[in-house]
């Protein structure tokens, strides 16, 4: 998984975002893993969630609150304005083109873009 020493608290911290859809909150990562890692602290996930960011193996995401996910291929996300849920949008794929015109336009090396589409999720919705 990385080249740093094997650790088990950010194996489990890794594990728990391959196994959610929620492009969870360090703090939302802490309260799941907490109740059955007793010794687990929230810097310690902090400092996990840098360390496998850096080395490429999550992506870290710049909203108000830093979200992660363990889906590294770039794909659009949804961010609820009512919730703050961020969402997967399914069945859209990455437009390469975007990122071979914004480097022609541009003359910058373009890697990739990040598309985040706003408004209300179908949770909130449903509530009222």
């Amino acid at each position: 998984m990385s080249g740093k020493r094997y650790s088990r608290q950010r194996e489990l911290i890794y594990q728990c975002l391959l196994h959610t859809d929620q492009h969870p909150t360090a703090e939302m990562i802490y309260s799941w893993l907490k109740p059955e890692n007793p010794n687990l602290s929230l810097g310690t996930v902090y400092r996990n969630l840098n360390l496998l960011s850096e080395e490429g193996i999550i992506v870290r995401m710049p909203f108000p609150v830093e979200r992660y996910d363990a889906v590294k291929e770039p794909h659009p996300h949804f961010r609820c304005r009512k919730c703050g849920g961020v969402y997967d949008l399914e069945g859209l794929e990455y437009d390469h083109g975007l990122d071979e015109e914004a480097a022609r336009c541009s003359g910058h090396e373009v890697e990739r873009h990040e598309v985040v589409f706003s408004g209300i999720c179908t949770h909130c919705v449903e509530k009222h």
